[in-house]
């Protein structure tokens, strides 16, 4: 299978900005394991920001323009080193892009990335792909990297993306607000009354939450793409994902109903 994971902010971080290294190491060891498999698999990582403000000493995320890029120029340095020391030592080689949002409306640039990306692939590579936060404004930015990763899983006919996300999944409500929230297991349509439900814009550091996630599912299930949205905090619900054991909120391409 070819296979589109995302991991956000706060999956990857402590609530200080520091990497939760523990949780980190666990994921990373996971997805090495299932690329000795002979799954394909792109990694879509969020965490420059976050890791930016923690190494900064700064006391929350920063609103103006300038201290955010300076913080994603200083925690995209630590957060691939740490990426490449932790998938060497499975003797995985790794490969990092960064993306804004003309690389993937021009034509031409997005045809690149995408030629690229599946040479990587071919060539044994674990590919790290981040939005080009250093360079990134509103006019020219994806806006978040549940979205890029949708975007990265249709360019590349990927197989299956894989939200990691806080909690399990998609709830009939937000479950640490209501008590009487259920999981949904399986969605064949995204409603006006998932959309509304989708409560909350993600952590201080991070900029997702559940309603970018249920865009990038929709992205995708318009191209026939399966999307499941997982608790990151247990790695090793990736293989029960890829044993077909109901987990997590499965989105069914529309070509797959």
């Amino acid at each position: 299978m070819r296979i589109v994971i995302k991991v956000g902010t706060s999956t990857l971080t402590h609530a200080t900005g520091r990497m939760d290294i523990r949780h980190v190491e666990n994921l990373c060891k996971v997805i090495s394991d299932i690329k000795n498999a002979g799954h394909e698999v792109v990694f879509v990582s969020s965490g420059a920001i976050g890791m930016g403000v923690g190494k900064l000493n700064l006391t929350s995320r920063p609103a103006d323009m300038p201290t955010k890029q300076a913080a994603a120029a200083v925690g995209q340095c630590e957060l691939m080193y740490v990426y490449d020391k932790l998938f060497a030592s499975y003797n995985h080689t790794v490969a990092q892009i960064l993306l804004t949002g003309e690389d993937l409306r021009d034509k031409d640039r997005h045809l690149n990335f995408a030629n690229t990306l599946t040479r990587l692939l071919e060539l044994g590579v674990l590919p790290i792909i981040n939005e080009n936060d250093t360079v990134s404004t509103d006019e020219i930015g994806v806006g978040d990297n549940d979205t890029l990763a949708a975007l990265v899983a249709v360019s590349i006919k990927a197989d299956l993306l894989i939200l990691l996300s806080d909690i399990d999944g998609l709830y009939t409500a937000d479950p640490r607000h209501h008590s009487d929230a259920r999981l949904i297991p399986e969605v064949f349509e995204i409603t006006p009354e998932m959309k509304s439900g989708a409560e909350g814009g993600g952590t201080a550091l991070s900029t997702g939450g559940m309603t970018t996630k249920l865009i990038a599912a929709e992205i995708c299930m318009e191209d026939g793409t399966e999307t499941i949205i997982l608790n990151g905090s247990k790695p090793a619900l990736l293989y029960d994902v890829l044993e077909g054991k109901p987990i997590g909120t499965r989105f069914v391409g529309r070509n797959k109903k």
